[in-house]
């Protein structure tokens, strides 16, 4: 049972070495302070969220991905003849805050923490990621959460892992943890609108989405996928909040760049 780091470490710059830390040798403890060891689905989902940390860790997303790797992109994007997708005028709310962040978090890093439901849980929120916030695709990712809540506690079934299995997880939990990574950078390239290019472009272009999702891959495991959950809406609720309030004030005109 992975243990808690010691209070007396609970500052950002000691979780930002432990990130650090962790992006060079993943593993799959310890937890971070004032975060209850074990794997019990309430702690892992509504655990007391550390809001001013969060801020925190999406403030320093922001700043990043404004000064460095958002211009990098965006340079790619252009050298590639890619376009974004984003109606500035139709800011998608619905799917940027509750949605992908909820379904995102279920296909990509859930699994992280919980291998063996990784197997059912995401060829169920996969095709529902891929269809969006419909009726269908949101039975499909409530059954699956439902599902995960009522199995927990019965890991002796006959259909859980032996002991063996995560074992070998742990040893390759290195690999898992940054292909998960690379997977949620890739996914993003439907982000934009493109005809072929080259893949080291393309790299480039989900570079923003590739750092966060070594930012929420850390928190899922140190902390649960409940502070995952939330800090993957707050960092895609800043450049939406950004360009509704430039519209706002420019009367809905987009400034020419």
């Amino acid at each position: 049972m992975a243990k808690a780091l010691k209070p007396s470490r609970n500052l950002f710059e000691h979780e930002l070495q432990d990130f650090l830390a962790f992006v060079w040798r993943p593993r799959l403890g310890p937890r971070l302070p004032n975060r209850s060891a074990g794997e019990g689905w309430h702690q892992d989902w509504f655990a007391a969220l550390p809001w001013k940390r969060l801020l925190q860790w999406a403030l320093a997303l922001w700043v990043l991905n404004l000064l460095a790797l958002g211009p990098l992109a965006l340079s790619a994007a252009s050298a590639a003849g890619a376009q974004h997708r984003l109606d500035m005028h139709n800011i998608p709310w619905l799917h940027a805050l509750l949605w992908a962040p909820l379904v995102e978090e279920l296909v990509f890093r859930y699994g992280l923490r919980q291998p063996a439901k990784a197997f059912w849980l995401v060829p169920l929120a996969l095709p529902a990621m891929l269809m969006g916030p419909k009726w269908p695709s949101m039975l499909l990712v409530a059954a699956g959460i439902l599902l995960c809540w009522w199995l927990h506690g019965r890991r002796r079934a006959s259909w859980w892992p032996s002991w063996r299995w995560h074992a070998a997880y742990r040893r390759g939990f290195p690999v898992f943890m940054h292909l998960s990574c690379l997977a949620f950078g890739a996914i993003h390239l439907h982000n934009f609108s493109m005809d072929a290019a080259p893949l080291w472009l393309m790299a480039l272009m989900v570079a923003p989405q590739w750092l966060t999702g070594l930012v929420l891959a850390w928190l899922r495991v140190r902390r649960g996928i409940g502070a995952a959950i939330a800090l993957h809406a707050i960092f895609n609720g800043g450049p939406l909040l950004l360009v509704f309030i430039v519209l706002t004030l420019t009367g809905g005109q987009v400034p020419s760049p």
